[in-house]
């Protein structure tokens, strides 16, 4: 099913997802050689919780036999792809390191992502980290009534394996607001011209999760953390959206 959200809702989803965003900017300033994934997921607690809000991954089921997710945020460095478990890592230098955060405030999600580069980061994670930025937002602009899911996809996708990497197929956007995952799921590869057909009123993320090298993922045995199946690099940026009459209204910028 597929919610069609209203003016009001689309609203308090913005206030949500800024809320998202402003705590990416806040642990931004805490992320240098020698912290620990502990004390980011620490701030990023204390920070949602004083603006009123819940930090929406804390306790969340996943799938069947997966124990609820730990932590008031995911934090995924180098090969992990997503859902790192913050659990003391310390970061180092040269580290490229994604946070994403959800927030539920006055019941409603805001969903966010962003890639940081600590350090003297190697040129191919800067190009990577860049690639995937760039990536993202060329997918939101294929985003607008009557477009099709399949247009979002093919902008990233083509523009990543263009300059050889390669894209996460195991995990997609997906729609949000309402519930922490909605439908549709959003492919952040495919062909142009097919897949689902975008209406104004969705709300959904747009989230490309994208590799080094091989765009094969394993899963850890503690049912979260996901790491690129050759040890390489992977990068990740998200917005959540809504969609207008001529194109997409970015719900999560601070």
């Amino acid at each position: 099913m597929i919610y069609i959200k209203n003016a009001q809702q689309i609203e308090k989803i913005r206030k949500s997802g800024q809320l998202a965003s402003r705590t990416l900017d806040m642990v931004s300033e805490h992320l240098r050689p020698g912290v620990t994934t502990k004390r980011l997921d620490d701030l990023v607690h204390d920070f949602i919780l004083k603006h009123g809000a819940i930090p929406a991954t804390l306790g969340y089921k996943g799938s069947k036999g997966t124990i609820p997710f730990p932590a008031s945020c995911c934090i995924s460095i180098n090969e992990v792809v997503v859902h790192g478990i913050p659990n003391g890592r310390v970061v180092n230098d040269g580290d490229l390191v994604k946070i994403d955060v959800t927030t539920i405030l006055d019941g409603f999600f805001g969903d966010t992502a962003r890639s940081f580069l600590v350090g003297q980061v190697p040129e191919v994670g800067v190009r990577l980290c860049k690639a995937t930025e760039e990536s993202m937002y060329l997918g939101i602009k294929e985003v607008r009534d009557g477009s099709r899911l399949g247009d979002v996809g093919h902008a990233i996708q083509t523009h990543v394996e263009a300059q050889g990497f390669s894209v996460v197929r195991y995990f997609v956007g997906h729609g949000v607001g309402i519930h922490f995952h909605e439908d549709p799921c959003v492919p952040h590869y495919g062909q142009r011209g097919r897949g689902q057909r975008i209406r104004s009123g969705m709300v959904f993320t747009v989230e490309p999760m994208i590799n080094e090298g091989v765009f094969g993922i394993d899963i850890l045995p503690d049912g979260w953390t996901t790491v690129t199946a050759d040890g390489k690099l992977s990068a990740q940026f998200e917005h959540t959206l809504a969609v207008t009459g001529d194109g997409a209204d970015i719900l999560t910028l601070s």
